[in-house]
């Protein structure tokens, strides 16, 4: 079954996508508004659906293939 993903920058969905974007490892996290500029929620203040929702963004990255070049 597909669930909705929410893909709101800042969100756990595009923090999971951009994590594995960059090489970064997983871990999840999200901003509440914009990212870097707002308050940041870690893996403990986190829901199991955004937990979920980081790790479909890391995960739909990683199957893309599309990862930063250095």
């Amino acid at each position: 079954m597909l669930r909705e993903v929410k893909e709101r920058h800042g969100g756990p969905y595009d923090r999971g996508s951009a994590d594995n974007y960059y090489h970064r490892g997983y871990r999840p996290h999200y901003y509440v508004g914009a990212t870097y500029q707002s308050d940041e929620i870690t893996m403990k203040d986190m829901t199991a659906e955004e937990i979920a929702e980081y790790k479909q963004g890391y995960e739909d990255n990683q199957a893309s293939g599309n990862h930063k070049q250095w």
